[in-house]
């Protein structure tokens, strides 16, 4: 089959996935390298991301999305950057993170290519700011120093665990910034020359524990890299090679395993490029973070799971439609982007006390764009709609009950009225309606239609 050829039944396989199957977590970006923290009633999932305006390969920050759900996800944009180590010695190579809480600070492992090594950042807050605290890697050994995992373990010590192409871990002093002992390539993982792998360890650790036994999830099988898991005795191995939690598909290159408890289920988290294959033509890498649920046998071991392709997630939670709702919180989208409020220059704060928004926005709203939310609970029915949108030539939101061509609920007009790009609060009465439901915001007119922040609904009284 030729290349083009090829390109072209991909697509096509690709698109009725997607209108068939799980969504990617994010649509509005590229993202990759999935490591989620629970902490309190809250899922925080940080993400490398692949900058879709680029060239090439280029990864400049690491992003944060929270979800109460595991269905709908808010955007928080990016939490660290780069930047944030002045010791590295270039603004693109923003590769696997993980950020681990443990005495009220939480602490983002980075790690970056070509032998920079891993650095650390500390926050008062999952959502940063994050600052360097020691001014040097914390690991800085060899060109496998990439992809940090911790696991503290039930003693309080804590161990962080790297690399590609064997694994590495070394434990970690109680402040969480300095390590204690050697550097220990672990021999369980070890490839020798001429021998069986039966681990097919690639890169992309995770390390968790579960009813006494510890797991370590990793990358499998370069290329395309399927996910998968080793059980050890302690933290430090024996490791025993367990089984594949996902095999390998031709649609994604790689993959890197990210694992959680939440809410009485587990959950496994990775990335394909089945988004990238709809949207573009280019050959870079440009990931797209999934989900499943995970389950376990009764010995511990864990179910092995088809590729990204199954159902959407069963929700664990539900959206109160009566307070403020944000424009990035969304099961799904078509056509929309993000952006800082703060950086969209061409708008003015609100006037007369009116709300001004903070933190990310709904952008780049065109003709037929939408977004989903999914399991929007209506026990008070419906009186009217809030939005808090900046028109830029204006349109409509059409919000439409269970389906994109489902239902009118109601229509926002959104006009300029020669104000110029001012935020504004605008209320519109809507049809009533109970129960629990997903909403879809079609976006209706011509060119840029206008920025959206928020969205709130009135009971009835």
């Amino acid at each position: 089959m030729n290349r083009k050829l090829l390109t072209i039944t991909l697509t096509l396989i690709c698109c009725i996935q997607i209108a068939l199957s799980q969504t990617p977590v994010v649509q509005t970006k590229f993202t990759a390298d999935p490591a989620p923290l629970v902490y309190r009633d809250t899922v925080y999932l940080y993400t490398g991301h692949d900058d879709d305006l680029a060239l090439g390969f280029k990864m400049k920050d690491w992003l944060l999305y929270t979800s109460t759900d595991m269905v709908n996800w808010t955007d928080h944009g990016a939490v660290a950057y780069m930047k944030n180590f002045k010791w590295a010695n270039s603004d693109n190579g923003a590769w696997a993170s993980q950020c681990v809480e443990r005495n009220g600070k939480f602490y983002l492992y980075c790690s970056m290519p070509n032998a920079m090594g891993i650095g650390v950042l500390v926050a008062d807050s999952p959502y940063g700011p994050f600052k360097d605290p020691i001014g040097k890697p914390l690991i800085k050994n060899s060109m496998e120093d990439i992809d940090p995992t911790i696991l503290i373990d039930d003693d309080g010590q804590a161990y962080l665990y790297w690399g590609n192409p064997n694994l590495w871990y070394v434990k970690l002093n109680e402040d969480m910034i300095s390590i204690s002992g050697d550097l220990i390539k672990d021999s369980s993982f070890a490839k020798i020359k001429g021998s069986s792998d039966p681990f097919h360890y690639q890169e992309g650790p995770w390390a968790w524990k579960r009813k006494g036994k510890y797991y370590m999830a990793y990358a499998s099988t370069c290329c395309p890299e399927g996910i998968g898991y080793a059980v050890g005795e302690t933290a430090r191995g024996p490791w025993k090679y367990a089984g594949m939690i996902m095999d390998g598909d031709p649609r994604s290159a790689g993959n890197h395993p990210g694992i959680i408890d939440y809410k009485g289920k587990s959950y496994v988290f990775g990335f394909d490029q089945t988004l990238r294959i709809k949207t573009m033509s280019q050959p870079y890498e440009r990931r797209s973070v999934r989900v499943k649920e995970l389950r376990y046998k009764a010995d511990g071991t864990i179910e092995k799971l088809p590729f990204w392709t199954s159902e959407d997630l069963k929700g664990v939670g539900t959206i109160n439609p009566y307070q403020n709702v944000k424009a990035v919180t969304m099961a799904y989208s078509e056509g929309v982007k993000t952006d800082l409020a703060t950086d969209l220059g061409r708008v003015k704060p609100a006037e007369n006390g009116g709300k001004t928004p903070k933190g990310m926005v709904l952008t780049t709203i065109h003709n037929g764009d939408y977004i989903k939310v999914r399991d929007v609970n209506f026990s008070k029915g419906v009186s009217a709609l809030e939005v808090l949108v900046a028109a830029l030539y204006g349109g409509q939101i059409e919000v439409r009950k269970d389906a994109i061509d489902g239902p009118v609920l109601g229509v926002v007009e959104i006009t300029n009225k020669g104000e110029g790009d001012v935020w504004r609060t605008i209320k519109t009465p809507f049809k009533s309606l109970t129960g629990l439901h997903d909403l879809y915001f079609l976006f209706k007119g011509k060119n840029d239609l206008f920025y959206f922040d928020s969205w709130q609904f009135t009971g009835n009284q």
